[in-house]
């Protein structure tokens, strides 16, 4: 159910009957030659879409601006400070409590995001103990990764604009993919870009982590209807553990 698409007469007696809300979280930033300044707001909003499907829960419109400190300098990115961002959210889901919801899925498109998400939930639960929070960013997906994988990872935590986030974009939302263009740029990242800030211009010039040119949407498919199953479990345990269901 898209939220910005209901009626304000109607609306009330359907958030009682679903009591969930999804939030897609992307950003604006570089995604190298072959993927748009948008991807992560189109992983975020299409993966909502999805789990919304199974959930019966509320798409609200995506909050499309991200803290991507690291790309900010690349051409395109915008970025907004991970404070801004917890405030955004936190506002976010007090007005959603207060409507009657009384479970929160942050469901991410951008890594850079999960410092504020986390943070915010932090927030909100120690306002209200029965909101069910949850910060979502393709859970379980490590060992079927490692699996469809053909290049090793250039980083233990990131993956951007590479194989990997090509191929998922290729299974989401392919139009939006321009393969013709798509590189293999793997650089190397040092120890000490995980201990103090490090802008990515200091490794990569393209902002690709990797082969995205092996990119397949099967590879996308096997790895997303994973998180899917996954996201879908999370969010149907949250409805079980409603205190005032």
């Amino acid at each position: 159910m898209i939220f910005q698409n209901e009626n304000s007469f109607e609306v009330k007696e359907k958030i009682q009957e679903s009591r969930v809300a999804i939030l897609p979280i992307g950003a604006v930033e570089a995604h190298g030659p072959h993927l748009p300044l948008g991807t992560d707001n189109f992983l975020a909003e299409r993966l909502s879409n999805r789990v919304a499907e199974k959930t019966g829960a509320f798409v609200l419109p995506t909050l499309p601006y991200g803290q991507v400190w690291s790309l900010k300098n690349f051409p395109g990115s915008i970025n907004i400070s991970n404070e801004s961002l917890i405030s955004f959210i936190v506002d976010i889901g007090i007005s959603l409590y207060e409507q009657g919801f009384r479970v929160f899925a942050m469901i991410n498109g951008h890594l850079g995001n999960a410092v504020a998400m986390k943070e915010a939930a932090r927030k909100l639960y120690s306002q209200f103990p029965d909101f069910e929070i949850l910060y979502l960013f393709y859970p379980g997906v490590k060992k079927v990764t490692e699996e469809v994988r053909e290049t090793k990872s250039s980083h233990a935590s990131y993956f951007h604009a590479c194989e990997i986030e090509t191929s998922y974009m290729l299974y989401l939302a392919e139009e939006y993919v321009d393969m013709d263009k798509a590189i293999s740029d793997i650089p190397t990242i040092p120890m000490s870009a995980d201990v103090t800030p490090t802008p990515w211009e200091e490794f990569t010039k393209s902002a690709v982590l990797g082969d995205a040119s092996i990119a397949t949407k099967e590879k996308g498919e096997k790895i997303i209807e994973v998180a899917i199953e996954n996201m879908i479990k999370l969010i149907e345990g949250a409805k079980s553990g409603l205190k005032n269901a």
